[in-house]
């Protein structure tokens, strides 16, 4: 596959994102946008009550950030406006719970539209409740491809994990402890 047809992978698609709020969320969302504004549409799932408090948390934690200035000049500020209002849409739910949280009618709709879905949803904190640690990296991750297996449209699972770095080693690498620097 060459540059331009990566490229153009996500035009005319309709994402489904976890991630969005965490630090590489952000960039790819921004990503998105900028380099490919042409795709349909980003659901944008937050662990939130209710779609205010969604559409509040991407407002201020994602779109509100320096990182969109770029855009915001590119577009103008009504323009950059609209273009939010095209192709973002907030979800409240919740990554560890059955069908993120969402309700059966709006999952039925939701899997008739998704073409690919970006699951990164984590916490990432070494000191998070083990409960909460379980609910969001582990079974998100099964309610993330459980949810997608329901997507007939289907065309991409994402999985993204940022938690380690496999250090500077060539060749296999088991799933050990490493040693600073190796």
């Amino acid at each position: 596959m060459d540059a331009r047809a990566v490229a153009g992978c996500f035009r005319g698609k309709t994402i489904l994102a976890t991630c969005s709020t965490g630090f590489l969320g952000k960039l790819m969302v921004e990503k998105i946008l900028r380099v490919q504004p042409d795709v349909k549409k980003l659901y944008l799932l937050v662990c939130a009550p209710d779609v205010a408090s969604a559409d509040q948390r991407i407002l201020t934690q994602v779109l509100g950030k320096d990182l969109f200035n770029t855009l915001r000049e590119k577009h103008g500020l009504a323009d950059f406006q609209k273009l939010i209002k095209e192709k973002i849409v907030s979800l409240a739910g919740d990554v560890g719970s059955h069908n993120f949280r969402l309700d059966n009618s709006r999952v039925d709709d939701l899997c008739e539209e998704i073409d690919i879905i970006i699951h990164g949803a984590a916490t990432t904190s070494f000191y998070e409740r083990y409960d909460v640690a379980l609910a969001t990296n582990a079974l998100g991750a099964k309610y993330g491809s459980e949810f997608a297996k329901k997507c007939p449209n289907l065309k991409l699972l994402l999985h993204v994990s940022t938690a380690f770095v496999t250090g500077t080693q060539d060749g296999l690498l088991l799933e050990k402890a490493l040693k600073m620097g190796e």
